[in-house]
């Protein structure tokens, strides 16, 4: 009796022990699926891509609708996951804070790829290469062609960013804003000195034929180690995964290219 006993014990052991297996290895598929950003996506239909306006990345028509390189190419990614794609105007200072909190799924706007985005997002593959210049208004930027000639200026920059961090480095007194473009308002209004901003930026917004005739861009802050623009998304994501591929793809079939040709920015394009 008492090994018949003792047998039952066992068997009933061991069935406990294959449930609670079972149950992890369940758990574990559930999970597996769960992490898989790329499936949530496409579950829910859209794409929320946080940008800001920054010509020619992303910026709106004269229908109010957001154009440009970044712009675009999400777009088009979204479409390739088979989904829209929402974009939703952040403060760029914030952009870890909305990614991480769900407001957005994605940053995608000219972002500089610094040790302090990669440490906090799973980024894509560098696509495009840039530099931070100085704006200045055009009458005057024959007198400031070294950063030493500049030490005395006021400096609009987007807080948060990448011109930001040069100005910093080159120890310029600074007037954060909210975006680049408010830096060069910065300056057109005499607010402000200068402003460092991107360079593709710059070389679209700046000089006879542009918004801002009265301004120019003169040296760059970083010319000698350039900067790479990248997309982050959530730390883990797989997206970052598919958009490697998407933009290996877009590059071979010319598309990107043919993109980046609408908007000037080709140049910088990156090979996939």
């Amino acid at each position: 009796m008492k090994t018949m006993k003792k047998l039952l014990a066992l068997l009933m052991a061991m069935v406990i022990v294959f449930a609670m297996t079972a149950c992890s290895s369940s758990s574990s598929d559930d999970s597996s699926e769960a992490e898989s950003e790329v499936a949530y996506i496409q579950d829910q239909g859209v794409l929320v891509v946080g940008i800001t306006d920054f010509e020619p990345m992303d910026y709106k028509d004269e229908n109010g609708n957001w154009i440009g390189f970044d712009a675009d190419m999400a777009t088009a990614f979204a479409e390739s996951l088979g989904v829209t794609v929402e974009f939703v105007e952040i403060n760029w200072d914030n952009k870890i804070l909305e990614l991480d909190a769900g407001s957005i799924d994605c940053v995608w706007n000219g972002m500089t790829l610094t040790d302090e985005v990669t440490s906090s997002m799973e980024c894509s593959n560098a696509y495009c290469n840039n530099t931070q210049v100085v704006v200045l208004p055009a009458d005057v930027a024959d007198q400031y062609d070294t950063v030493e000639s500049m030490a005395d200026l006021t400096f609009a920059v987007e807080a948060g960013s990448a011109g930001e961090s040069q100005a910093e480095a080159n120890g310029f007194a600074t007037t954060p804003v909210t975006s680049q473009a408010d830096a060069l308002m910065e300056v057109a209004a005499g607010t402000s000195d200068a402003a460092v901003i991107d360079a593709l930026m710059a070389g679209a917004m700046v000089g006879e034929g542009t918004s801002y005739a009265d301004l120019t861009y003169t040296i760059s802050l970083n010319e000698d180690e350039g900067e790479e623009y990248g997309v982050g998304f959530r730390k883990g994501s797989d997206l970052a995964e598919a958009l490697n591929e998407f933009f290996a793809e877009s590059y071979a079939d010319g598309t990107m290219m043919e993109i980046a040709e609408k908007y000037g920015v080709q140049a910088a394009i990156i090979a996939q």
